[in-house]
């Protein structure tokens, strides 16, 4: 199954702005590609460029993919491995723009099997339930949001602190208070406190039942998250920290973590995702299956990579809810509350409205 041409295109999305430890987004700096088979068969890909965590910007992702299409032009479609290996071959790195086009390979192959992606990869349907992200703000305005999360039913929040230590307790602390006992709090730190302000934080935080906290040093502070391991109170998810499988396999190693949060836009798609999710089930380690700031369209693939691995246990699936001012796209999952669901259509089962596609920025491989 010769691979003619690719189309690749500035996937633009309006946000509110939305503000983590690293950095404020102000739109979703995504990618869509449509491979397009000699076999009638066309493929979709999305990856959302998060720069202050992978190093990729929307600009470099659509400049790498005019290379990855030109790599893979009339190369066969149906041998993933060897098509993700040139890429690997041609630039390391660069694994946001990678996952696009691993994503638009499984859309293929499924498509190709006549099976929804989550069945393709083994899976069967299960419950998928997100939790709903609350940006950085003041305490008393993240209050409120919590409180209106609440009334909408949503049952787990995840929040994101790493500004200052002291400021990120008292915010937890009225969040808390707002929501009441019953709610499920994670927090998300994204690398922002130092391990005197993590092991603080950590310590100061555990009174308020917290599910578990996500990266709370900068990566190149791996070799202390062992210590804070053993002594944080709340248990410790790496993220940025793990990247690749040899990344799950040096953290597990080395008892730096609890849990892994498992993204594309990190992995450079679900091939490599799967190898982390390998090394994590091998060591009793659990994953969450998380993301960027991806349209539903990436955000169905990675429902249908969840439902295939009962090793991921936590989900952070609210990507397209975190401001997004438009929702361009076609088929796709859909949120009961903040229950997933995806059809039995085959591949992804979902594309973008050509309608859309027409306002951005378009190149042809």
């Amino acid at each position: 199954m010769r691979i003619l041409h690719t189309e690749i295109y500035k996937y633009s999305i309006p946000m509110v702005p939305f503000t983590i430890a690293t950095g404020t987004m102000h739109f979703a700096q995504n990618l869509f590609i449509r491979i397009l088979t000699d076999a009638g068969i066309t493929g979709v890909g999305e990856c959302s460029a998060f720069p202050m965590i992978a190093g990729e910007t929307q600009a470099t992702c659509y400049e790498m993919a005019k290379d990855f299409a030109a790599v893979w032009k009339n190369k066969d479609a149906s041998d993933i491995a060897a098509r993700l290996n040139d890429l690997d071959l041609f630039t390391a790195g660069n694994y946001t723009a990678k996952s696009a086009f691993d994503m638009a390979l499984y859309d293929i192959a499924a498509k190709k099997a006549e099976q929804p992606l989550y069945k393709f990869l083994g899976g069967n349907i299960k419950p998928i339930e997100s939790d709903l992200t609350i940006g950085i703000n003041t305490s008393e305005a993240m209050a409120l949001t919590a409180i209106e999360f609440k009334e909408k039913g949503v049952s787990m929040i995840k929040v994101k602190l790493g500004k200052q230590a002291k400021e990120d307790v008292e915010r937890i602390r009225q969040i808390r208070l707002a929501v009441g006992d019953k709610m499920i709090l994670r927090i998300d730190a994204n690398q922002g406190w130092s391990y005197d302000d993590a092991l603080f934080a950590l310590t100061s935080l555990a009174q308020y039942n917290i599910q578990f906290c996500e990266q709370p040093m900068r990566k190149w502070n791996d070799e202390l998250l062992p210590q804070l391991c053993k002594l944080s109170p709340i248990p410790v998810m790496a993220d940025e920290s793990v990247f690749t499988h040899h990344d799950a396999e040096r953290i597990i190693k080395h008892k730096a973590c609890h849990s892994i949060n498992i993204k594309f836009a990190k992995s450079g798609g679900i091939h490599e995702a799967m190898q982390i999710n390998k090394v994590c089930a091998d060591n009793n380690i659990p994953c969450m299956m998380g993301g960027m700031l991806e349209s539903r369209l990436a955000l169905t693939a990675k429902v249908h990579f969840a439902m295939a691995h009962d090793n991921i246990k936590y989900y952070d699936l609210d990507t397209c809810l975190l401001g997004h001012l438009e929702d361009p796209v076609t088929g796709g999952a859909t949120f009961k509350g903040m229950h997933l669901e995806v059809s039995d259509a085959p591949g992804i089962g979902a594309d973008v409205d050509d309608a859309y596609l027409k306002k951005l920025e378009k190149a042809v491989v």
